[in-house]
């Protein structure tokens, strides 16, 4: 059995969870709702305070589709009672982050500022005053949206190795590289 898919799914009192037809899975929480759609041979079944997902047969897709719903259904479940934030850190000269009306305006040493528009479901923060070095909080109940709005983000500039300015994840270790000798 899948050492993931095995494992039971916990639920809180503030935590509602649906199944409706077509294997459409709904929760509920305080932070907002989350479904998702269950592959025909993944059935759950929901005990006291806890949920545990169960295949249909041993087959090597049923397998691997047994600890995906799993961690997907988990991840839901921590979405809407926790939520998932991401912190993403601007290193350099000049480098300056703004959100206004909604719109995370990015100056990152090109000819031009970056406008990004967050996803339906996406909040965002700057802070400026805690460091010298301005933060961008993501954060939202999907944790996939999450991470790929962090990730495009960050796309925008990567750290390079020489100096290691642009876009980080916050505690993320940036490999440097020594640059060139001086010459003899």
């Amino acid at each position: 059995m899948s050492r993931i898919g095995k494992l039971p799914i916990p639920l809180t009192d503030q935590i509602e969870f649906t199944i409706g037809a077509d294997n459409m899975v709904t929760v509920k929480g305080q932070k907002g709702s989350s479904s998702l759609q269950l592959h025909p041979n993944i059935e759950i079944e929901k005990n006291d305070a806890e949920l545990i997902v169960k295949r249909a047969s041993d087959v090597k897709t049923d397998r691997a589709l047994h600890g995906l719903y799993r961690s997907l259904i988990n991840n839901m479940v921590v979405g809407v009672s926790e939520g998932y934030t991401k912190k993403l850190e601007i290193i350099g000269v000049g480098f300056r982050a703004a959100i206004t009306n909604g719109v995370l305006e990015l100056n990152l040493g090109y000819s031009h500022p970056i406008f990004f528009v967050p996803p339906e479901g996406i909040d965002m923060e700057v802070d400026t005053k805690s460091t010298k070095n301005p933060i961008v909080v993501i954060s939202g109940i999907d944790k996939e949206l999450v991470g790929q709005v962090a990730a495009k983000i960050r796309s925008f500039r990567k750290p390079e190795p020489y100096k290691g300015k642009g876009i980080r994840y916050q505690g993320e270790q940036i490999r440097r590289k020594a640059g060139k000798s001086a010459a003899k």
